[in-house]
């Protein structure tokens, strides 16, 4: 059976926020509510208000070079390096402009740059942009990965995030449960209050979408 999406009315007419209530299991969490952001990942009208939105949240004084996208963020991610500069933030790569990079993935879902890759994070001040932050399992492993490589994680940004730091950053989202959607709950598999009331899994998701059963 197809998974219903209601779109709700948010702040900002033109970025809506589609979700679907059920029970969902992600690869980290169980959670009450799908929410679904193909739209604002690849509608370039969406991206750009994300990104609008998402830049407001960091100084005028914080030095970003690289957006690092995790999720599929691409687009937002480009919109956001065009916001910033058409800003004057501070940057401090030789260019005079902001990369927009993404991992790969090991098996381990470890975070990889190849040989390539790697100039955008080493040495570089780097924010991470997510679709969504539930469990911080990611953000986290993002931050890890541009510590490694020698880079400077700056800040952590989400569409949607219901965990406010990672890392010791505060992270800046334009939705969470304090704006949209009290009730969301991620809890882990074993603790599930669904679970636990014998109420069956609806579907399976994760950033690139949703299989359900």
């Amino acid at each position: 059976m197809a998974i219903q999406l209601y779109k709700y009315t948010t702040e900002n007419s033109n970025l809506p926020l589609r979700v679907a209530r059920g029970h969902f299991a992600t690869s980290h969490s169980h959670i009450n509510y799908y929410i679904d952001l193909t739209m604002t990942k690849h509608r370039l009208s969406e991206a750009q208000e994300a990104a609008a939105e998402l830049v407001s949240g960091f100084r005028q004084s914080t030095v970003i070079d690289t957006v690092l996208c995790l999720d599929g963020t691409e687009v937002i991610g480009a919109c956001m390096a065009g916001e910033l500069t058409n800003a004057g933030f501070l940057n401090v790569n030789a260019h005079r402009t902001i990369y927009v990079a993404t991992p790969e993935h090991t098996s381990g879902s470890q975070l990889l740059f190849r040989d390539n890759a790697a100039p955008m994070i080493v040495g570089k001040h780097v924010l991470v942009l997510a679709s969504s932050v539930t469990t911080g399992y990611t953000a986290k492993a993002a931050i890890e990965a541009i510590r490694y490589y020698s880079g400077i994680p700056v800040g952590i940004c989400a569409i949607f995030a219901c965990v406010e730091e990672c890392e010791g950053f505060p992270i800046v989202s334009i939705f969470n449960p304090q704006n949209v959607l009290p009730d969301y709950h991620t809890t882990d598999s074993h603790d599930c209050p669904l679970c636990k009331a014998g109420v069956r899994l609806d579907a399976l998701v994760n950033a690139h979408g949703i299989s359900s059963f």
